[in-house]
C-alpha cells in the first residue's frame, strides 16, 4: 500500500507537467485544427530560459516561472504569425509539415547556439523530504503539483469567464460565424498560442527542477506524450487534456514501479492505440458530424 501511494504521488507530479503541455495542444487544435508539433520545443525554450535567469540574474523559482511564461508566450505568438498564419487556408497537411519543420528548427537552433550536451538545472528550491506514513514526498513535488493545478484553474477561468475566452470558444465552434459577429480572428488565435505556450514554458521550468537536467532535445518525447494525453482526454477539450496528462503520468510511474522502465514510452503509445480503437474521440471528446 505504501508503494502504491508513493507511485501515486510521483505520477501526479509528473502528470501535472504533461497536463500543462497537453493544454497547449488541445487549445490550438480546438481553435484552428492544427497539431502544433513544435509545442514540445516551446517547453524546452522555457526550461532554458529558466536555467539562464536563475544562473545569471539569480531569479527565484516564482520569478523564473513567470518570466518563462511571458517569453514562451511571445515565442508562441511569433511562431503563429510567421509560420502558421500564412498557411491558415492551405491544406492541413501543409501546416502539419510546417509544424514539424518549426520543431526541428528550434531543436537544432538551440543545439547550435548552446551545444547539445545536457546541463544541470540549478536547484533554486532546496529539497526537503517529508515522510508521511512511509510515503516520501518532497517539497518540490508539492510545489509542482500545486503550481500546475493553480495554472490549470486560472486557464479554465480565462476560458469560461473572460471576453477573450468567449471569443476562443466562439472561434472553436465556427470561425467564420465568429468573425461575422465581431470577433477578431487573428487576435484570438494569437492569444490562444500565447496562452498555450505560456503553460508549456511553466512546464519547462518545473521539469528542469524535477529532473535537474535539460538539453535541446528534451521537448521531443514529452511533447509527443502530451499529445497522446490530449488525444486520450479528448482533443479540443481542456478538462480532457488535464485528465489525460495525469493519466499518462500515473501510467508511466506505474510501469517504472514494476521494473519495466525500458518500456515506459512504448506503453504510452499502446494506450493511445487502444483508446483510438475503443473511443477515437477520447474520454471527454464528442462525435462531430462533418458535411462532405
Amino acid at each position: 500500500m505504501q508503494t502504491f501511494f508513493q507511485q501515486l504521488i510521483n505520477g501526479l507530479s509528473l502528470g501535472s507537467i504533461y497536463a500543462l503541455l497537453a493544454l497547449g495542444y488541445t487549445m490550438v487544435y480546438g481553435i484552428i485544427k492544427l497539431i502544433n508539433f513544435a509545442h514540445g520545443d516551446i517547453y524546452m525554450l522555457g526550461a532554458f530560459w529558466g536555467y539562464y535567469v536563475i544562473n545569471v540574474w539569480h531569479f527565484n523559482f516564482l520569478l523564473a516561472l513567470l518570466s518563462a511564461m511571458v517569453i514562451c508566450g511571445i515565442c508562441g505568438v511569433v511562431i503563429e504569425y510567421l509560420a502558421y498564419r500564412p498557411l491558415r487556408h492551405s491544406p492541413r497537411i501543409t501546416a502539419l509539415i510546417t509544424a514539424i519543420g518549426v520543431s526541428f528548427f528550434l531543436e537544432n537552433g538551440m543545439a547550435y547556439l548552446f551545444g547539445s550536451n545536457a546541463r544541470d538545472f540549478p536547484q533554486v528550491v532546496k529539497q526537503v523530504n517529508y515522510d508521511i506514513g512511509g510515503v516520501r514526498i518532497s517539497n518540490i513535488q508539492l510545489e509542482i503539483l500545486i503550481t500546475s493545478c493553480i495554472l490549470m484553474l486560472i486557464l479554465q477561468l480565462i476560458i469560461k469567464r473572460t471576453k477573450m475566452g468567449r471569443a476562443m470558444r466562439a472561434v472553436s465552434v465556427d470561425n467564420d460565424a465568429a468573425e461575422l459577429v465581431g470577433v477578431n480572428l487573428n487576435r484570438t488565435i494569437s492569444f490562444t498560442f500565447a496562452l498555450g505556450s505560456a503553460m508549456a514554458g511553466a512546464a519547462g521550468v518545473m521539469i528542469g527542477l524535477y529532473y535537474n537536467s535539460i538539453d535541446p532535445l528534451m521537448g521531443l518525447t514529452p511533447g509527443i506524450k502530451a499529445f497522446v494525453a490530449a488525444v486520450v482526454g479528448g482533443i479540443g477539450s481542456v478538462p480532457g487534456a488535464s485528465l489525460g496528462g495525469f493519466l499518462i503520468g500515473l501510467l508511466e510511474t506505474l510501469v517504472q514501479s514494476v521494473g519495466l522502465s525500458a518500456y515506459k514510452d512504448a506503453v504510452v503509445y499502446v494506450v493511445l492505440i487502444v483508446i483510438l480503437l475503443i473511443r477515437p474521440m477520447g474520454i471527454f471528446g464528442k462525435n462531430v458530424k462533418e458535411k462532405v
